[in-house]
């Protein structure tokens, strides 16, 4: 493959680490893995950050830097037997760094399988993640990595890259580019360098060389809305996609669901991020209209975190019908919305005496749990009593929705309601 022919980022990856740009708090001047790599140690990591920040360029250079062998694997398509025979030839070498691409993608028999050779030093790890650690990572394994937390590149980071490319690739420097207005190339790579090199090799295709050419923010918009799908698999269109996922659940159309789902599953998206989408939808769009929904959620989640692709597209696609069929109620999401605001308003308010604990004799003498109503002690395990601070008496947060089970669950409100309406 000739150099043109190579993306622009694969042709501008830094060699050094002097030559990355951003991530000045880990790489600075007396930051953490600058001090490290300047005593020649280096520790099993896992870097969390989103997209094209550099994690894969700064792991191979960190190996480089301590004059490591580098083994890199990725997380898609490396499985147990993979991860064991690595490790077994890793003992004819001088303890590799081996380095995982999207390693919250492992499940938990994959992960356990780095356990015994990364404590016993036979290799070195660092996993690269865009999701939380503390929820994707097991916990022995995450107990033996040290997590470093990589940003998105600022305005200025974008800009110092981009004018690195025009004045140093090959490809670009003849095209004498002039960039006039930054603003739509650093709002279409949202921090992202790869997109943002990307972006400025689809705009420079356009021009020709020996001649000054320019760049302004008209241009790029009309070459990003030519080209988007080209650059942007996890930014605009990701979360585009996402949306339109989640709100063919909510407005019940099971057609749409498992068109949306496949895409997701097609473009290389995490199903697990997939699974997580659809438990949030189960609470806040189906709700107590039909509680299972939730339950069958939180199992494909668990289900697709055990399993992996390919099999998990069969449990996605179950649950994704499952909740685009349900019945739909926000009333809990709202109710809870309405909670939220009210606390953060009242949260001086005392609780009343006869709500609180009386664990003391003391406690008894002031009045805790005194003139508390035992509601089992009642025909039918209720009696009205005030549960609220007396400033906030009468005050309602839940409204049901018109569903069948909604419903039914609200007859001991109505009833209560009734009873208010009575003593008054």
């Amino acid at each position: 493959m000739s150099d043109h022919h190579i993306p622009l980022p694969e042709r501008l990856r830094p060699r050094d680490l002097s030559e990355i740009i951003g991530q000045e708090h880990l790489l600075g001047e007396h930051a953490p893995l600058r001090q490290m790599i300047d005593q020649g140690h280096l520790p099993s990591i896992i870097f969390w950050g989103p997209p094209g920040v550099g994690k894969t360029t700064i792991a191979l250079l960190l190996a480089q830097a301590v004059d490591r062998p580098f083994i890199s694997l990725s997380a898609l398509n490396t499985g147990v037997k993979e991860l064991r025979e690595v490790i077994a030839e890793s003992g004819d070498l001088l303890s590799p760094v081996v380095f995982i691409d999207e390693i919250h993608r492992f499940n938990k028999s994959q992960q356990d399988a780095l356990l015994g050779a990364v404590e016993k030093g036979k290799i070195t790890l660092i996993g690269a993640t865009t999701e939380n650690p503390s929820f994707e990572v097991n916990s022995a394994l995450l107990s033996r990595c040290q997590v470093y937390t990589l940003h998105a590149l600022d305005d200025t980071a974008i800009q110092q890259l981009l004018q690195r490319a025009i004045a140093q690739d090959k490809f670009l420097k003849p095209r004498q580019i002039v960039i006039e207005e930054y603003e739509a190339l650093i709002q279409f790579s949202a921090g992202d360098a790869r997109k943002a090199l990307n972006l400025l090799d689809l705009v420079a295709s356009t021009f020709e060389p020996e001649q000054e050419n320019s760049i302004n923010n008209t241009l790029v918009v009309k070459v990003a809305q030519q080209n988007i799908a080209r650059y942007d698999k996890s930014g605009e269109q990701h979360y585009d996609v996402v949306s339109a996922l989640i709100k063919s659940i909510r407005g019940s159309d099971p057609d749409a669901t498992l068109y949306w789902l496949a895409r997701m599953l097609k473009g290389g998206e995490d199903p697990v991020f997939i699974a997580r989408r659809m438990l949030i939808a189960a609470s806040e769009d189906i709700g107590n209209s039909n509680p299972n929904a939730l339950l069958l959620a939180g199992e494909c989640f668990r289900t697709v975190q055990a399993i992996g692709m390919p099999e998990a597209r069969i449990v996605l696609g179950q649950c994704a019908v499952y909740l685009a069929t349900s019945p739909k109620s926000n009333s809990t999401y709202l109710a809870m919305n309405k909670a939220m605001e009210l606390a953060d308003k009242t949260a001086h308010l005392p609780v009343p005496l006869h709500l609180r604990n009386a664990p003391t004799k003391l406690m008894q003498q002031q009045g805790y749990g005194v003139d508390y109503l035992y509601p089992h002690s009642y025909p039918e395990h209720f009696v009205l009593q005030e549960y609220l601070p007396p400033e906030l008496k009468g005050t309602k947060l839940y409204e049901r929705a018109l569903n069948k089970r909604e419903v039914e669950a609200d007859k001991l409100q109505q009833r209560r309601w009734q009873q208010e309406q009575q003593q008054q």
